[in-house]
C-alpha cells in the first residue's frame, strides 16, 4: 500500500469514527407529555455537564414513546404509567411520582367530587353542575385522546371503558386541558397534578379538586393516600448505549431532585 492510499485510508477511518462519535452524542427521547417537561429540564442540565451532547425531547403520548423505542426510532421512551404485562420486552426506569387531578375553573364553586359523581359525569348521567352542588350550568366534559396514559390511569380508577365516556371535548396533552378549563367556567378535565399545581401556582384560572375528600397534593402522593397516583418512567429495550445509561442514571440521581421538585413532582427515593 503506497503512502497516498494509506493516508486516504486513515482519513476515511477517522471520518467514520467521528461520524459514529457524533451519533453516540445524541439521544432521541419521545413519548408522554406529562413526563416531557421534566425530562427537558433534566436534559438541559445534562447537556451543560456533558459538552457536545444533544438530547432531543419530543412529545406525542406514552404510546408513541413505547412504539418509537420498539421500532428503534427513539433511544428512550417516556411513559406516565406502569408497564403492562404485554410490554415485558421493555425496561422501565422510574424517575418520579405523580398523580392525576380533576381541574375546574377557578370561579366554579364546586368543592369536591366523589368517585360515583365522577362516573356519572363522565358517562353523561349527570350533566348539570347544580346536581353536584354547583351553579345551574351544563357540565362541559373534557376527555383525553387514545394513546394517553393519563386517560388509561383515570379510566382504570373509574373502572370505565373509553367507549362509555360522553365527552364534549377531546384533548391531547396536559396543556390543552389546562388552557381549555382556564377559559371555560363550566368545564371539567383531569391532568397531571404536577402540571396543574405548576399552572395554578403561576396564576392560571384553574382549581384542583379533591376526590373523596382527599386533596390532590404532593404530600398525599408521597404518603400514598391520594387515590389516583402513578409512576413516571423512561423506558428502553435491548442493550443500552453508554450515553443512554448515563442519562438515565443522571435523571434518577440527586442531581435532578431540585428539577423534579420544581415540576411539582415527587422524587422516587423521597417517596
Amino acid at each position: 500500500m503506497n503512502t497516498r492510499i494509506l493516508l486516504i485510508y486513515i482519513a476515511l477511518l477517522t471520518l467514520a469514527a467521528c461520524s459514529q462519535n457524533n451519533n453516540d452524542q445524541k439521544l432521541i427521547v419521545t413519548g408522554s407529555s406529562t413526563v416531557a417537561p421534566l425530562i427537558t429540564e433534566i436534559a438541559k442540565r445534562f447537556e451543560i455537564s456533558n459538552p457536545g451532547v444533544r438530547i432531543d425531547v419530543q412529545t406525542g403520548g406514552s404510546s408513541r414513546g413505547i412504539t418509537d423505542v420498539r421500532k428503534n426510532l427513539a433511544d428512550i421512551g417516556m411513559v406516565s404509567r406502569a408497564l403492562k404485562p404485554n410490554e415485558h420486552d421493555l425496561t422501565a426506569h422510574a424517575v418520579a411520582l405523580d398523580g392525576i387531578s380533576l381541574i375546574v375553573h377557578k370561579e366554579n364553586p364546586i368543592q369536591e367530587l366523589s368517585r360515583k359523581q365522577l362516573i356519572d359525569i363522565y358517562t353523561g348521567k349527570l350533566n348539570n353542575w347544580k346536581s353536584v352542588g354547583g351553579d345551574e350550568n351544563e357540565i362541559v366534559v373534557i376527555n383525553k385522546a387514545d394513546g394517553r396514559s393519563t386517560l388509561e390511569v383515570f379510566l382504570s380508577y373509574l373502572e370505565l371503558k373509553n367507549s362509555a365516556v360522553k365527552a364534549d371535548i377531546v384533548i391531547g396533552d396536559n396543556q390543552q386541558g389546562l388552557i381549555t378549563v382556564a377559559n371555560n367556567q363550566q368545564a371539567i378535565s383531569y391532568v397531571s397534578i404536577g402540571a396543574a399545581a405548576y399552572e395554578a401556582e403561576n396564576g392560571a384560572n384553574i382549581r384542583l379538586l379533591p376526590i373523596e375528600g382527599i386533596e390532590p397534593s404532593l404530600v398525599n402522593i408521597k404518603n400514598k393516600t391520594f387515590p389516583i397516583t402513578r409512576t413516571l418512567n423512561m423506558v428502553t429495550t435491548g442493550d443500552l448505549s453508554i450515553l443512554s445509561k448515563q442519562f438515565i442514571q443522571f435523571a434518577q440521581s440527586s442531581e435532578a431532585h431540585d428539577l423534579i421538585k420544581q415540576q411539582f413532582l415527587i422524587s422516587i427515593d423521597a417517596s
